[in-house]
């Protein structure tokens, strides 16, 4: 029996002032989307941004359900709208913003364990690593260069 260590790397911006233009711009429309949530059981409002190869910008908000299960995360929202609408094209970058109604989230929200997994998929299929970009309300923004940073034992259609 052996010990293995795996680490991820992320970096870490103070605030989205420290963005780049472009990502700060992909920033900007996931807080904006992220209003529009439909969060009325979490009151846990998320926005995500996604930018395409071609150019495009895709974007999805969390909307609830009284029956949880049947709720899409922001993350999924806009990913799977991308996929559908953009089926050849490839993501090159996400941002997603979270927050709550009753208080102001400083901390980076990362994707949840679904979401990371639907993200999977996509940079599977597209072979190319996708820069995913977290933050709360207000805050740290976290960078990762690819979802293995956040998901690093993935499990993929080579499984099957």
């Amino acid at each position: 029996m052996k010990n293995i260590s795996i680490t991820s790397t992320f970096l870490v911006y103070d605030s989205a002032e420290e963005l780049s233009p472009e990502i700060k711009s992909l920033m900007d429309q996931a807080v904006e989307i992220r209003k529009k949530a439909y969060a009325p059981y979490s009151k846990f409002r998320v926005g995500a941004a996604i930018l395409l190869d071609n150019g495009k910008v895709v974007v999805g908000s969390n909307q609830e359900n009284a029956a949880y299960p049947s709720g899409l995360c922001a993350e999924r929202v806009a990913i799977f709208q991308a996929g559908a609408i953009y089926p050849e094209a490839k993501i090159l970058k996400i941002a997603i913003s979270a927050t709550a109604d009753s208080k102001e989230v400083s901390d980076p929200i990362p994707p949840c364990g679904a979401c990371r997994q639907s993200i999977a998929e996509y940079e599977f299929r597209q072979d190319m690593p996708i820069e995913i970009y977290f933050m709360g309300a207000v805050g740290k923004v976290f960078k990762s260069d690819s979802l293995k940073d956040l998901l690093p034992l993935t499990f993929d259609k080579n499984f099957l």
